[in-house]
């Protein structure tokens, strides 16, 4: 080993080594640095994107090089290739109406599937419910169980579903558990052995740690579905935790919305999960797709719902060009509910127009989220509307997690995905459009009641500024990168 160490220092002390080595390293880094510029620039990302990672590159290429490495990836061609494509199901008929709605039209178009009726929806307000529902389809479960999640918590309530899980995987019931990689990345291994060793199958989407591909670190699973039986689907914003639900009242637990839909558009739920579960888990999703019943799932109710997922598996961006049919179409009212707000430019723009032209734009963020750097960012977007005759409200105390878009109280989104750059053009998403007075009515009623415990965003010169115009600006820059 002593020989070993007086080798090798001779060898660094060597006058070429010595002289050489820093100019190898600086030739290599700049090589680097501009075979990802060349990468970048062939994406065709949007200007403030692109921009964004030239700057981390060029200036900081020690640190912008490994990042866009790891995490700048879209969407990429040989992993959307690989992954089973989610298309609209062709035994599902699109209900009469479709045709006449161009919000449905821009979301079929770009990829989503048509909308479909016959379905009943009822939303999970607070997360007792939300917990009550799930704990009650899993116990009521007679022969399958699929569970998707973005975090799984290693407290009371993960440790309380994994029990359940493996309860009823003993009891014979086909039970599947999707965890994302890095959301779930301290409590899906031994966390979930219990269910394992009782017989449920538990995968990982994209593992961190070995990376499957160059950008899987980046491309997150952000969708959160419940399947139980093939005949009843719950999905929305919360997460597998004590902040997001749980069996008792917490003080400090977030506010959310999720939905529970029964009817046709199940099965296009069951879809998406068995898609993502087949690319996780190596199988092939066409012998999984036998498992599904024969026909679709009975009508349930009187509602017209559309489900449209957003991702590298899907062809087109439906999601984000549904939002923005939604909102450059309305004529009345455009109220947004989200925990973090970075729009690309094009919404932005979007909803500046609308709030100019007297529309009533509203957007909800919490007063203060979990993620300090999307509140720096997000304040030059929020200000702009402000300025524009938008009413910018600060939901507070506590964090609001809830997803949410209605437009001329007619037309609502809700689902997994954030308003901001990451959800739009990088995760895996899933949403569910609602094109029925009854669920319009009662999205609007929560969402009234949120603006109730809002209060407005001050002027800019009433604002208590805790950190320097500087650091907002840096935020920023840095938005499309986050």
């Amino acid at each position: 080993m002593d020989t070993l160490k007086a080798y090798y220092e001779a060898l660094v002390a060597h006058p070429i080594v010595n002289g050489l080595l820093p100019h190898l390293l600086t030739v290599a880094g700049f090589l680097l640095a501009f075979l990802a510029i060349a990468r970048l620039m062939s994406e065709r990302r949007q200007p403030g994107n692109t921009f964004a990672w030239l700057f981390a590159i060029a200036f900081i290429p020690w640190l912008g090089v490994p990042l866009y490495l790891l995490f700048g990836g879209r969407k990429v061609r040989k992993l959307a290739e690989k992954k089973a494509r989610l298309y609209p199901t062709p035994t599902i008929a699109p209900f009469a109406t479709a045709e006449q709605n161009f919000a449905a039209k821009v979301f079929t178009h770009n990829g989503a599937c048509p909308p479909v009726s016959g379905n009943r929806v009822s939303f999970l307000t607070t997360g007792e419910e939300s917990f009550e529902c799930l704990e009650h389809g899993i116990r009521q479960a007679q022969h399958s169980i699929h569970l998707m999640t973005f975090i799984l918590g290693r407290d009371a309530v993960g440790k309380r579903i994994i029990k359940l899980l493996a309860k009823r995987a003993r009891e014979g019931v086909k039970v599947r558990l999707l965890l994302d990689g890095l959301g779930c990345f301290l409590s899906s291994r031994g966390f979930c052995d219990p269910l394992r060793e009782s017989g449920g199958e538990v995968v990982r989407f994209m593992p961190v740690m070995p990376l499957q591909t160059p950008h899987s670190a980046n491309l997150r699973n952000h969708r959160k579905i419940a399947i139980f039986d093939h005949r009843v689907a719950a999905l929305g914003g919360r997460n597998l935790a004590s902040e997001y639900m749980g069996p008792t009242p917490l003080k400090r637990r977030w506010r959310d919305l999720g939905g529970v839909i029964e009817g046709p558009a199940v099965r296009l739920l069951d879809e998406i999960f068995l898609s993502d579960w087949a690319f996780a888990a190596g199988q092939s999703f066409a012998e999984l797709q036998k498992e599904l019943p024969a026909g679709v799932p009975e009508s349930a109710g009187d509602s017209d719902v559309q489900v449209v997922a957003g991702g590298p598996d899907v062809a087109g961006d439906p999601l984000y060009e549904g939002i923005l049919s939604l909102v450059q179409q309305a004529e009345r009212s455009v109220w947004i509910v989200t925990p973090y707000f970075i729009p690309d430019e094009v919404l932005f723009r979007s909803l500046l127009v609308q709030a100019r032209a007297g529309i009533d734009v509203r957007i909800v963020v919490p007063a203060r989220s979990n993620h300090l750097i999307t509140d720096l960012a997000r304040r030059h977007f929020l200000r702009g509307l402000q300025a524009a005759g938008a009413k910018v409200l600060l939901y507070g105390p506590g964090m609001n997690h809830a997803k949410l878009l209605l437009a001329d109280e007619e037309t609502g989104l809700f689902g997994s995905a954030n308003m901001d750059l990451r959800s739009l053009f990088v995760n895996f998403e899933v949403g569910v459009v609602t094109y029925s007075p009854a669920e319009a009515a009662a999205m609007s009623r929560w969402i009234k009641e949120v603006f109730a415990h809002s209060k407005p965003m001050p002027e800019p010169r009433q604002e208590r500024r805790l950190f320097p115009a500087i650091g907002e600006e840096i935020a920023r820059l840095l938005a499309p990168m986050l």
